[in-house]
């Protein structure tokens, strides 16, 4: 009978897509075990969409009353879960885990929440020393051997694997935005920061993306401008913004949820964006990635790396002469530079 395991990640967005190789190394080993993931409402759609996981528990999060809190347990108990692997320890989701009786559980050794757990990895996240998503497969591998279960070989981008078809099919979607060049690069610009990470400034992109624009030497770009909840005036300002540099942008128009927006990434060649949610969507999507990250040590370029391919993805973050979060010392020609060469490949 296939192991089942609950495998939390309930935190944001980007988070938990930087879990998806994680959770395609579980779900690779032979026996392939059965996969629930704990994730907050607004991720369960995206958790549904993923490949690597057969079911979705909703967490009503910390401040949920007791009667939710009641209500996750129970579920949790009655699944009967093998093991447990918290990426993210807390102490709410330590209690949990040890109170619906899992045998097996796994977190990394952080803080006091991890006395719920009898198998705990000694990581220091702090350091940065390794990609998020990294930490997160050692952790599953972990996992696995403590299981018994074989993995032959490490999951490869992509780990939101689709088709041609279906990529093709998303393309056509982004081209209706537009009037698109032929063989033009479907370029999507996303410059708010949900609230969780500094950016470049408006200013600063549409410099970048006027800098990009001018390097490409014969090869076109339609751009999109996207936004998040409550960015739709910055995502406006930047498209009035290049209008105004004769550049043709467009929005991209407003998705019915998180889910239909990430699965329209597929048909992009690039995004740039911060360091958020759509950067990790992409990545996982294995499209080219150019992310602006601060250099303070707990959100470094390393830290938050991007799951694509190496020769797709591309990072910048303030020189060591600036402020740590003193995104206008980024050198904006130097990452156009770098960019063009990239989409003219």
């Amino acid at each position: 009978m296939a192991k089942k395991l609950l495998v939390v990640r309930n935190d944001k967005i980007g988070d938990f897509m930087l879990a998806w190789p994680a959770l395609a190394c579980l779900k690779s080993t032979s026996p392939a075990p059965h996969i629930t993931v704990l994730v907050p409402a607004y991720t369960a759609p995206l958790a549904s969409t993923c490949p690597w996981v057969d079911d979705v528990m909703i967490d009503p999060g910390n401040q949920a009353g007791k009667s939710a809190q009641k209500a996750l347990m129970e579920s949790v108990k009655s699944a009967r879960f093998d093991a447990l692997l918290t990426l993210f320890s807390t102490p709410r989701i330590g209690w949990l885990g040890w109170r619906a009786g899992i045998p097996l559980r796994v977190a990394p050794a952080t803080k006091w929440a991890q006395v719920f757990y009898n198998a705990r990895i000694r990581q220091r996240r702090s350091r940065s020393e390794k990609p998020e998503y990294q930490y997160n497969v050692d952790l599953a591998c972990e996992l696995l051997a403590r299981l018994s279960l074989t993995l032959s070989a490490l999951p490869a981008p992509p780990f939101w694997p689709m088709d041609n078809i279906q990529r093709s099919e998303q393309r056509k979607l982004l081209a209706n935005c537009i009037e698109p060049h032929p063989a033009a690069r479907l370029v999507v610009v996303h410059p708010g920061s949900g609230g969780s990470a500094v950016n470049l400034s408006i200013d600063q992109y549409a410099a970048l993306i006027g800098n990009i624009d001018r390097q490409l030497n014969g090869v076109f770009a339609d751009w999109l401008i996207s936004a998040g909840p409550g960015e739709e005036s910055a995502a406006q300002a930047l498209v009035e913004q290049l209008t105004g540099m004769d550049i043709a942008a467009r929005r991209l128009p407003a998705s019915t949820s998180v889910a239909e927006f990430a699965q329209l990434l597929a048909g992009a060649d690039m995004l740039i964006a911060g360091s958020t949610g759509p950067l990790h969507i992409a990545g996982c999507l294995n499209i080219a990635t150019a992310g602006f990250y601060p250099a303070k040590r707990s959100a470094t370029p390393l830290r938050w790396q991007t799951c694509n391919s190496a020769d797709r993805r591309l990072a910048f973050s303030p020189p060591a002469s600036a402020d740590q979060q003193d995104m206008s010392a980024i050198d904006i020609e130097t990452a156009a530079q770098q960019i063009s060469a990239l989409l003219s490949r």
